[in-house]
C-alpha cells in the first residue's frame, strides 16, 4: 500500500519537476508553493500540498478562502485534502522513517543549522506573508519567526539533548545502557495566531529526534508554513520526512491513522480535548496546548510607569490573539488608582493595517473573530461591568472593510461574567480589583485555565509567596508574558494543557523519543586472543 500511494503521487508530481527542480533563488517566493485556480473569470492563487518532498496540486473538490484581514480580499485558496492525498502523506512519512531514523545525529543537526540560516536570510519575506494572511504588524510577525528560530537553534544541540544513560558493572561483566529512540511518524496540528513560531516549536524537535511528520497548519494562514517546507527541502531533509496537508477533515484522519504514533496540538479547548481523548483512545502519545486566561497582579509597591507600559504591551500585542496574552489585570489595594493612567496609555496605540509603518494593533483574523470579540465586550456591559475604553467603533482610513477592534478595557469584571469566563482572544483587557495578595491568588487559582500569570512588585517576599502558591504553568515576576526560552519546557496547567509530557526543553525531547534499555554481558574470560588448536577435536 505504501509503495502504491507514493507511486501515484510520483506520477502527479512529474509534471511539476521542471518548476520544483529550478535553481534555488537566494530569497524564497511563493511561486513554487501556490498555483492558480480559474473561477468565474477570476484567477485566484491556490495553496498546494507538500508530499514526498514535492509541492503538489490537490485534487480537492472543496476549497477554503484565505482573506487579508485588513481588507478581506481573497489571498489564496486552501484545499480540503482528499483521503487519498492524506494517505499518501502518511505513506511518504512512513517510507522516509526507514532511513531517517538511522541517519547520523550529526546529519540531522546539520539540517537544523541550515534551516536556521534560511530562516534568518528570509525573515523579512516570511514576516510579510504572515502580515498578509494573519494581519499582525510586521514587527510582531518578525517576532513570530524569531521565536521559532530560537527553537531551531535549540535543536542544533541535539547530540547533547538526546544522550541516554549508562550504568556499568551492575553485575559481574554486565552493563545497562538506555538509548533514546525515535517514535516513527508523528503529527502536529497548529493554529492561526502564530503561524511561524508554533509549527517551528513542533516539527524541528520531532525531526531532529529521528521521527518523520505529517503537519496540518491552520487554513487561515498557511503561506508561511509552506515557505518553511521549501526551506526544509533546501536544508537537506530527505523527501517524505515532513509532509503538509490542509483542511478540517485532516484532524480526524490524523487521530485515527494507525501509523501515526504521536500528536502535538495547539488550539482551542473544545478541539484540544477532542484531540486528546480520541488520540489516546487510538493508542497514541498526545499533548494538547489549549486556551488561557492570563492574569497580571499589580501590587501597590510596583514600579508604576514600567508596570503600566508592560500591561498595555502584553494585553494588546498581536491584537490579543495570543495564548500568552495578559488578558486580565488584578489591581491590589491602592494600585487601582493607576487605572486612569493605564487607559491613557492604551488610547495612544495606533490601529491600522499591519503593513503600515508605526502600527501597534493590526486587525483580527476574520469577521467572525471580530463579531465574537464585540459580543463578549457587550456581555461585560450587560452583566454590570464598566467599559472604560471601547474599541468596537474604531475606523481605519483606507481599510474600511478590515476586521479592526481597538484597545478595550472592561473594569469591575467579576469571576462569573462571561467576558471573564471565556477566552476573548482580542484586544480586550479585563480589569479586576482585590484587597490583598491572597485575594488575588484565590481569583487566579479558581480560574479553570493555567497557562501563564505575572506579578508586578518590588518586594521579593511578595514575589516568592506568589510564585509558590499560584497554580499556573508559567509565572513571571515583573515579566508580563513569561514564555520560556526553548531550553525550558512550556508548562501550562489545569484546563490549558492535557498530556503527560510538555513541549520544548527536556520534556519536548522525551515526548518525541522512547527509551530502549539494553542489558549486556561480556565475560572477562572471553577477552584476549585464543591460541589455535592443533589436536584432533573431541566431539562431545
Amino acid at each position: 500500500m505504501t509503495s502504491l500511494l507514493i507511486c501515484i503521487y510520483h506520477e502527479q508530481m512529474e509534471s511539476l519537476r521542471t518548476v520544483l527542480c529550478r535553481k534555488i533563488a537566494k530569497n524564497i517566493t511563493l511561486t513554487a508553493i501556490t498555483s492558480r485556480l480559474h473561477i468565474g473569470g477570476s484567477v485566484i492563487p491556490t495553496t498546494k500540498l507538500f508530499i514526498y518532498g514535492q509541492f503538489v496540486d490537490s485534487r480537492a473538490t472543496e476549497w477554503m478562502d484565505v482573506h487579508d484581514p485588513a481588507t478581506n480580499e481573497v489571498v489564496t485558496r486552501v484545499p480540503e485534502t482528499t483521503k487519498i492525498e492524506m494517505e499518501a502523506a502518511v505513506a511518504a512519512a512512513k517510507e522516509a522513517f526507514k532511513t531517517w531514523k538511522n541517519t547520523s545525529i550529526l546529519t540531522r543537526q546539520q539540517c537544523m543549522f541550515r534551516l536556521r540560516n534560511r530562516l534568518k536570510d528570509n525573515l523579512t519575506e516570511l514576516a510579510r506573508v504572515i502580515t498578509k494572511e494573519q494581519g499582525k504588524t510586521l514587527a510582531d510577525a518578525e517576532s513570530d519567526v524569531i521565536g521559532g528560530l530560537r527553537v531551531v537553534e535549540h535543536c542544533c544541540s541535539i547530540p547533547s539533548l538526546s544522550m541516554g544513560e549508562t550504568l556499568s558493572s551492575i553485575a559481574k561483566d554486565t552493563d545497562t545502557i538506555s538509548y533514546r529512540m525515535p517514535l516513527g511518524v508523528t503529527a502536529a496540528i497548529t493554529p492561526f495566531n502564530m503561524p511561524a513560531m508554533l509549527p517551528l516549536s513542533l516539527f524541528p524537535i520531532s525531526l531532529v529526534c529521528g521521527n518523520t511528520m505529517v503537519l496540518k497548519p491552520s487554513t487561515l494562514d498557511p503561506g508561511v508554513c509552506m515557505m518553511m517546507m521549501e526551506m526544509m527541502k533546501e536544508a537537506g531533509l530527505p523527501d517524505g520526512a515532513i509532509n503538509v496537508v490542509h483542511g478540517k477533515q485532516a484532524v480526524d484522519f490524523i487521530l485515527g491513522h494507525p501509523d501515526i504514533k504521536a500528536i502535538s496540538f495547539v488550539g482551542s479547548n473544545q478541539l484540544g480535548q477532542y484531540v486528546y481523548e480520541q488520540g489516546c483512545r487510538s493508542g497514541k502519545r498526545v499533548q494538547t496546548f489549549m486556551g488561557a486566561k492570563n492574569h497580571g497582579v499589580v501590587m501597590p509597591d510596583a514600579n508604576k510607569e514600567k508596570t503600566l507600559n508592560q500591561l498595555v504591551g502584553a494585553a494588546f500585542r498581536g491584537t490579543g490573539q495570543l495564548c500568552m496574552a495578559l488578558s486580565t489585570a488584578v489591581f491590589v489595594g491602592e494600585a487601582k488608582k493607576w487605572i486612569p493612567e493605564l487607559i491613557e496609555k492604551a488610547k495612544k496605540l495606533k490601529v491600522n493595517a499591519g503593513k503600515e509603518p508605526g502600527t501597534d494593533l493590526g486587525p483580527l483574523t476574520s469577521p467572525e473573530a471580530k463579531k465574537r470579540v464585540c459580543e463578549l465586550i457587550q456581555s461585560g456591559k450587560d452583566e454590570g461591568a464598566e467599559i472604560l475604553l471601547d474599541g468596537r467603533d474604531v475606523a481605519v482610513k483606507g481599510y474600511e472593510k478590515g476586521n479592526f477592534v481597538g484597545p478595550t478595557v472592561i473594569h469591575n469584571v467579576k469571576p462569573l461574567m462571561r467576558c471573564y469566563k471565556e477566552e476573548i482572544f482580542g484586544p480586550v483587557l479585563c480589569s479586576m480589583e482585590a484587597e490583598t495578595l491572597d485575594d488575588a491568588i484565590k481569583i487566579i487559582n479558581e480560574n479553570p485555565y493555567g497557562n501563564g500569570t505575572a506579578i508586578f512588585t518590588t518586594n521579593g517576599a511578595t514575589a516568592r509567596k506568589f510564585t509558590m502558591e499560584i497554580d499556573v504553568g508559567q509565572v513571571g515576576v515583573n515579566v508580563p508574558i513569561p514564555i520560556p526560552l526553548p531550553m525550558f519546557s512550556f508548562t501550562g496547567s489545569k484546563g490549558s494543557f492535557m498530556g503527560d509530557l510538555y513541549g520544548l526543553g527536556k520534556e519536548g525531547i522525551q515526548f518525541n523519543t522512547q527509551i530502549k534499555t539494553v542489558t549486556q554481558m561480556w565475560r572477562s574470560e572471553d577477552a584476549g586472543i585464543s591460541k589455535p588448536a592443533v589436536a584432533m577435536p573431541v566431539m562431545i
